[in-house]
């Protein structure tokens, strides 16, 4: 899940699997697997970043201590 923020200031968060496209129309437009798309704030990087951040704390967890 990663936290993004609608135009209008609203936080939110979403599921990073689900997201299948991201374009810069020049806003971020997130285009969802069920056909929802949302207008977010944050850049195509950002939000790029953060899904391979989620997806790689998902799939390769920390080493215990």
């Amino acid at each position: 899940m990663i936290r993004l923020t609608r135009l209008n200031g609203a936080r939110f968060i979403v599921n990073a699997e689900l997201i299948k496209f991201v374009e810069e129309v020049p806003d971020t437009l997130l285009t969802l697997r069920d056909g929802e798309r949302i207008m977010v704030r944050e850049s195509g990087d950002e939000v790029a970043a953060a899904a391979l951040g989620y997806a790689r704390a998902a799939r390769f967890p920390p080493e215990p201590a």
